[in-house]
């Protein structure tokens, strides 16, 4: 079976990992340094003025939104996303708002989102979904022109970029996961990059919030003054990490240039486009009769996907939003394997079986 996502996984990460091991200190707090290694470094990749890494995307989201006081409050987002992304404003007190997104590049539509904002309006929360990133200018100037925060979801855009810049570095707070599925994998791990001037003060603030609340600590003695969370990335996902950085750009080439095949080779007119500054986390494309097409390709021994189920459309989130291409995109999309491990026999065999079914699926 052609796997859908597979972890990028040599001898290097195998080594790093050992040497942790052995030293028996695996936790950041009593550890070898490597997350706050970490930290540094991929500070210095994406050129953002801070980061503090924790043990998921989801800590990641939960975390970076204590920033901005959302409690009772309205966070404008996409639907089209994994449901940590709006599970994340619900546990901050907030109310998500969804916005319908762009059938060209399945990002919320900065377009539509002025429409939604209003007096409750604290943030915007943008996917950069796939790892094509959002159009941030205009995001940036909406949130200019009504005073909002924005906080964005780069779940899937480690070593995209918008406007030459690396993802990470153009708003406040950028959320990034390390999933094992992810460009940049861990067992466990996400990361904030921090942009504002008073950064140095903000990660103060969240290191507590990310250890349980421990803040001025002096070897066994500490205090805590609010409420906090363990959200601490540990060090065998960080020598992972550091692992995978130092090839993060070399193995998104790769899935730049498998996505460019399938843009040029796959006979539809609805799929991912091609931009190099993509990362490619996924690559997908829209059909007609979803679960047999699915099941075709099953039986070629080639493994899809479906990202996402709108988030709108779950029971905790159901209501009168109407979101069109949201969610005619939510019964159609497909997305198929785009990942670093495959070998050119894969790329072609998923090309031709597409290539080679009837019409009534496009």
């Amino acid at each position: 079976m052609i796997k859908l996502f597979e972890p990028h996984v040599g001898i290097e990460e195998v080594k790093s990992v050992e040497n942790v091991l052995r030293s028996k200190l695996w936790a950041s707090g009593t550890g070898t340094g490597k997350v706050l290694e970490f930290e540094n470094k991929f500070r210095k990749y994406i050129n953002s003025k801070n980061c503090i890494a924790v043990n998921s995307g989801t800590a990641a989201l939960n975390l970076a939104l204590t920033m901005c006081d959302i409690k009772n409050k309205e966070v404008i987002l996409p639907s089209l996303t994994f449901v940590a992304t709006a599970n994340a404003v619900i546990m901050n007190g907030g109310k998500p708002v969804f916005v319908d997104v762009d059938p060209n590049t399945l990002n919320i539509d900065p377009e539509k989102i002025e429409n939604h904002i209003s007096k409750n309006t604290k943030a915007i929360l943008p996917v950069h979904f796939g790892g094509l990133s959002c159009d941030l200018n205009k995001i940036h100037s909406l949130a200019k022109k009504y005073n909002l925060k924005i906080i964005e979801d780069a779940a899937h855009a480690a070593g995209a970029s918008y406007k030459n810049k690396k993802i990470g570095s153009h708003s406040m707070a950028v959320c990034f996961s390390f999933h094992p599925i992810k460009n940049l994998a861990m067992p466990t791990g996400g990361l904030i990059s921090i942009n504002s001037k008073n950064h140095e003060k903000i990660r103060k603030l969240l290191s507590a919030r990310r250890w349980c609340g421990i803040t001025d600590r002096k070897n066994t003695l500490y205090d805590v003054k609010e409420i906090g969370n363990n959200y601490y990335m540990n060090e065998l996902s960080a020598v992972i990490g550091l692992t995978q950085l130092k090839k993060l750009d070399k193995l998104n080439s790769i899935r730049k240039k498998i996505a460019k095949r399938y843009y040029q080779e796959i006979k539809l007119n609805t799929k991912m486009q091609y931009d190099k500054s993509c990362s490619y986390h996924l690559y997908w494309i829209l059909v007609k009769n979803r679960n047999e097409f699915r099941k075709k390709l099953s039986s070629y021994k080639i493994e899809t996907g479906t990202h996402y189920k709108p988030v709108h459309t779950f029971s905790l989130y159901k209501s009168k939003t109407k979101l069109k291409i949201t969610e005619n995109v939510g019964k159609n999309i497909v997305t198929i394997p785009c990942h670093p491990n495959l070998k050119e026999s894969d790329i072609d065999k998923i090309i031709k079986s597409i290539n080679s079914l009837d019409s009534h699926f496009f």
